[in-house]
């Protein structure tokens, strides 16, 4: 997906006609971008706006339709990003499994940064899809291999994310496809594989 060249298709899920009808023209109103926003008003809509035109981003108050179940929703559309759309103050344990949020108070630049940084997500994830197609599927790419070091090393995800210039997204992405490739499923394991693949030395294991 092109920011600039392709439209960028994001839903709006929010009961409240002012603020749904304000986001819709807040999002055509951002540079750099060309947006084809849908306003959604009920979750019979929601699915009928799917049905017709998957959304690469759906915008949604987390008190949409009384409570919007975010987990349900990404579990059947995972390939849907979801933005909490904050009108009051929410607890932030209810948001994550949201991929971000923004306040309706926030200025347009943030809302379109949020926006343009869940678009590259998605590429990057895009990218990372297509080069396990074409790799052995109990191959470690590079950047896994490098992954696999800074996770024995003791590193979050956040802190690679850094180390690699990557999104937390990304990383977690490939942290996904080293354990379906490897069967590992802790650090330990992780670091004995590494040991043995002479991935690391034993000084640098945390």
């Amino acid at each position: 997906m092109s920011l600039n060249n392709e439209p960028i298709h994001i839903a709006v899920a929010e009961s409240s006609l002012i603020i749904r009808s304000g986001m819709i023209v807040a999002l055509k109103r951002m540079p750099g971008m060309k947006i084809h926003a849908v306003e959604v008003v009920s979750q019979d809509s929601l699915e009928d706006c799917i049905k017709m035109h998957t959304p690469d981003i759906l915008i949604v108050n987390p008190s949409f339709n009384h409570h919007f179940n975010v987990g349900v929703f990404k579990e059947k559309y995972p390939d849907i990003k979801c933005l909490a759309l904050l009108c009051s103050f929410m607890d932030q344990s209810m948001l994550s499994k949201y991929d971000d949020s923004f306040s309706v108070f926030d200025p347009i630049e943030i809302i379109a940064s949020k926006i343009e940084t869940l678009l590259k997500t998605e590429m990057e994830e895009d990218v990372i899809s297509n080069e396990e197609e074409g790799s052995n599927q109990e191959t470690l790419s590079s950047r896994e291999k490098e992954i696999v070091v800074c996770v024995v090393k003791g590193m979050t995800n956040k802190e690679i994310a850094d180390a690699l210039y990557l999104s937390i997204h990304t990383v977690i992405t490939h942290r996904r496809n080293i354990t379906r490739k490897l069967q590992i499923h802790s650090p330990a394991g992780l670091t004995i594989y590494a040991i043995v693949n002479k991935l690391v030395d034993i000084k640098d294991v945390k």
